[in-house]
């Protein structure tokens, strides 16, 4: 039990293949948990995925959707799924579930321990727990970005783009307001913001399968690089105080 309830929230964009097996997987997590539900943020899919959600939420009450009429980008869904919480922990994974539901009681723990209120799942920190490794290129790809973006901005963290990460909901709804990019250096953004307003983030070594079908294209990740910058630029000049 977390005290004063949790809301897991995910970002969906052209899931229907992929969510029938990861919605029963977060309603067995659940089951018991009173205290606990799912938010799915269907960000304009193309496909099937606002039927799928539905579909499932009319037997599963825990489960609960907002759904978009146009992609905007897995930063803006995840910013208006935290916008909507009122429990009092936010737990952001990714629609396959590459880190499982019950590391969420590492990152829990960690908080509470260093009484801080972000923790963010770490592949980088012990990657003996990575159980299905990526591509080489995609993995040494990310090592790249993670090496700009410490370059960069200056924070120390050595996985900003692990899709697992937890929030106390006073703290969310002081960064996601400030959040000004949809994509995926929004991660990077957030804990920027965080840093700015002296919130102590701590980075936690997870368990973590790579699970083929990523959202991330060419142009997306070109596009995070760039961000980068604009993030470093927007600390400048005040934008996120």
């Amino acid at each position: 039990m977390i005290p004063g309830g949790l809301t897991i929230v995910v970002a969906a964009f052209n899931e229907a293949e992929r969510l029938p097996a990861t919605l029963p997987r977060l309603a067995t997590f659940c089951d018991g948990r009173p205290d606990t539900d799912v938010l799915i943020v269907n960000d304009g899919s193309e496909d099937d995925t606002a039927g799928v959600i539905e579909a499932f939420a009319r037997e599963h009450p825990m489960v609960r959707a907002i759904h978009n009429s146009s992609n905007r980008g897995k930063g803006y869904a995840l910013r208006q799924g935290v916008m909507a919480v009122t429990r009092e922990w936010i737990l952001l994974t990714d629609a396959d579930l590459s880190t499982p539901l019950d590391e969420i009681q590492n990152l829990f723990a960690a908080a509470h321990a260093s009484e801080a209120p972000i923790a963010i799942g770490s592949r980088a920190i012990d990657r003996g727990l990575v159980g299905v490794r990526q591509p080489a290129v995609r993995e040494w790809s990310g090592r790249f970005f993670n090496f700009v973006m410490r370059t960069i901005t200056g924070l120390p963290f050595r996985d900003t783009q692990c899709g697992f990460k937890l929030y106390r909901r006073d703290a969310a709804h002081i960064v996601f307001p400030r959040q000004r990019l949809d994509g995926f250096a929004a991660d990077v953004e957030n804990l920027m913001t965080a840093g700015v307003h002296g919130l102590r983030v701590v980075e936690v070594p997870v368990r973590w399968h790579n699970v083929e079908g990523t959202r991330v294209t060419l142009q997306s990740a070109g596009r995070a690089f760039v961000d980068l910058f604009l993030v470093r630029a927007n600390a400048m000049l005040g934008l996120y105080r």
